[in-house]
């Protein structure tokens, strides 16, 4: 043999094994698709027949290749018309022609598939064949109606939806979640929670880590979140919170490639949903205080319950403080203007009953109004009060306020009534109880992250009181005294809808108190 034949039969060799591994990668390729594939020569012999053709149709590789066509055993003699002129079409035309059509399996039924025909050419150009990738209509559909309903989702959804990814960061981000939470859609890719979040960042981030280990919950979830956003209205907001664990649909095994979290905003049906139910248990609070008090031989002891029925749930503690009785004035004295609105006549309430809602129309803090609006400057005219009025005001002094019922201020218990010693509580001028008992309304005030320590004892008010609302007692056109309810600082301040409810179990105590004061008579 010469050098040269012994070259081309090596060339050969080597050709021939290449063709042999590229057979063989070729097979492994075909076998690994996820669609069924089906190639025909340019005489119409089937070429090639992977796994997921004979999963569909039943026919195995062996029973299929060779074969002249499909009509007859892949395809009804009926349909084979149809389906050898797409075919012929496909291998005419470029690019890739979609047809669906109805084959036949192994054991008879008909399978409706969506199919991807295309030519295969000779490296001349000149045509070899035609390949079909089918897959059943129904997956099709689904892999469709799955990717169609992500699309939408992050598009077109009222509810916020965020994909996490396993580092609990957010890798999308619909356009309604980017508006609740206050930032561009783009702005929020890749950022920790904690940026986002100001509080209620480890509630979420702990519900997310279960997602990731166990899956998703068995219910929604309400959690209640402060936004860090400047942009946002309501920064303290409820998100009713649904999670889904994601995992990729290409492995063996489940590996958890994120969670998928849905939110809606149901801030404002939870406040009304609190709101409500503080209201029923109002109700029934002054249902059974009520109860209470009718069985209570003494009137002072009823107003004890009153009080009693009304802290729970509503304040730490709770006082009251009536207005003492004037001494009487000798015989003939000169009379200056009543200290006291208990022995007030009614067309002088009238008139400063009026200026008194002027000017305390809104809720704010001690010194802004009677139910928090704000104070007329000192020494200004009232609105509603004349000249005579104002100068019989004048000559007032400060209501003399005794203390006579209180709650325990150190361990918990029922409220006792006081001796009645007559000698008036220490209240500074201007104090709250004041401002109460002259505008006859209602006084709110707070201590204010700004506030010295001593605020509470400035006050004559127990230690850690952080909050104070004091209510006039009013009973047959009289003022009777204030009765004072306090707030600790695990408590949020009062709100008019607090003070709506201190009025009505004021008016509760003032009439008890005012049937005590008249069987002492």
């Amino acid at each position: 043999m010469t050098a040269s034949s012994a070259s081309s039969a090596s060339s050969a060799a080597r050709c021939s094994a290449d063709e042999t591994d590229d057979s063989g990668l070729l097979a492994a390729l075909l076998d690994g698709m996820d669609a069924a594939l089906v190639a025909f020569g340019a005489d119409g012999t089937v070429t090639h027949w992977n796994h997921e053709a004979e999963r569909i149709l039943g026919w195995t590789t062996t029973e299929a290749v060779g074969r002249t066509g499909l009509a007859g055993w892949a395809v009804r003699k009926e349909d084979a018309d149809a389906i050898e002129a797409a075919l012929a079409a496909a291998m005419r035309s470029p690019g890739r022609q979609v047809h669906e059509f109805a084959l036949l399996t192994k054991d008879g039924h008909r399978v409706l598939v969506r199919t991807q025909s295309s030519a295969v050419r000779a490296p001349g150009g000149r045509v070899a064949g035609v390949y079909c990738a089918f897959s059943e209509v129904h997956t099709q559909m689904d892999l469709e109606r799955s990717i169609a309903l992500s699309e939408a989702l992050f598009e077109d959804a009222s509810w916020g939806v965020v994909l996490i990814d396993a580092d609990l960061r957010p890798a999308v981000v619909n356009a309604h979640a980017a508006r609740a939470l206050g930032v561009g859609r783009t702005a929020l890719l890749g950022r920790p929670l904690g940026e986002l979040l100001a509080q209620g960042v480890e509630e979420l981030e702990c519900a997310l880590q279960h997602v990731l280990a166990e899956g998703a919950p068995q219910a929604v979830a309400d959690l209640w979140v402060t936004l860090r956003s400047e942009e946002a209205e309501l920064p303290r907001r409820c998100w009713r919170s649904g999670f889904v664990r994601l995992s990729s649909p290409l492995a063996e095994e489940p590996v958890p490639l994120g969670v998928a979290w849905l939110f809606q905003d149901v801030t404002d049906a939870k406040r009304a949903e609190t709101e409500g139910s503080l209201l029923r248990f109002r109700a029934h609070q002054l249902h059974r205080a009520g109860r209470a008090a009718a069985e209570c031989p003494d009137p002072a002891e009823a107003a004890a319950v009153h009080l009693d029925f009304a802290l729970a749930g509503f304040a730490d503690h709770g006082l009251v403080d009536l207005a003492a009785t004037p001494a009487p004035r000798p015989y003939g004295a000169l009379a200056e203007g009543d200290a006291y609105d208990a022995y007030d006549t009614d067309a002088d309430d009238g008139a400063y009953d009026t200026a008194g809602e002027a000017a305390g129309a809104s809720g704010g803090c001690e010194g802004a109004g009677a139910a928090g609006g704000a104070a007329p400057p000192s020494g200004a005219p009232e609105a509603g009060v004349t000249g005579a009025d104002r100068g019989r005001r004048a000559r007032r002094g400060t209501p003399r306020l005794v203390r006579t019922l209180a709650s325990p201020a150190g361990s918990p218990g029922p409220s006792e009534m006081l001796s009645a010693t007559g000698i008036p509580t220490p209240y500074v001028p201007g104090h709250p109880a004041f401002q109460a008992y002259e505008r006859r309304g209602s006084v709110r005030t707070s201590a204010g992250p700004a506030s010295p320590a001593g605020w509470a004892a400035a006050r004559n008010w127990p230690d850690g009181t952080v909050h104070g609302l004091c209510v006039v007692l009013r009973s047959r056109g009289r003022t009777l005294g204030v009765a004072t309810f306090l707030r600790a600082p695990a408590r949020r301040p009062f709100d008019r809808a607090d003070a709506d409810y201190a009025e009505e179990v004021a008016a509760r105590i003032a009439t008890a108190l005012d049937l005590a004061g008249a069987a002492s008579l």
